[in-house]
């Protein structure tokens, strides 16, 4: 076990809105340390945003990542034999990491023509509150939900 918990690292914002936020999704869409490609592919994701809607383009993404952002997840835990899984609330900062993820994973999974245009398409469905990242977030509610009476069972351990 560890000593002492790693310092956060603080992450220079992006170039074009000054969002730390950005960055950290641009890491997360970063494919073999290619930084400034991921860059070039979420910007153009947003300028193909900008096209399609009249709306600001920052704006709907961050609606679109508070649309995809998760609050509840179950774990599971043994009690007496058995397996139950409990509904937790996930801390902040991975909340938003998983976030960030759902969203990369199912604009790659989309189809269409280049990860730009479909990270633009998820990015416009979860703003709406649609799209497979925002299913994912209320399946992931729904299966907590589903599992509230064994909630008593949450302990931290110490």
């Amino acid at each position: 076990m560890r000593k002492r918990k790693p310092k956060v690292r603080v992450l220079q914002p992006d170039p074009r809105y000054g969002d730390q936020m950005v960055t950290r999704f641009v890491n997360n869409l970063m494919m073999k340390g290619k930084k400034s490609v991921a860059f070039s592919v979420f910007y153009k994701a947003l300028d193909i945003i900008k096209e399609r809607t009249s709306e600001n383009e920052h704006e709907i993404w961050k609606t679109a990542l508070a649309n995809a952002t998760p609050q509840l997840e179950v774990r599971s835990r043994r009690v007496g034999g058995s397996t139950f899984q409990i509904p937790t609330e996930i801390p902040a900062n991975r909340r938003t990491s998983i976030g960030m993820k759902w969203l990369i994973r199912f604009s790659r999974e989309r189809s269409g023509k280049g990860i730009a245009d479909k990270l633009a398409n998820e990015l416009l469905a979860a703003s709406k509150g649609e799209g497979a990242a925002v299913k994912r977030k209320e399946d992931t509610h729904r299966m907590a939900e589903a599992n509230r009476a064994f909630a008593h069972f949450n302990r931290r351990k110490r």
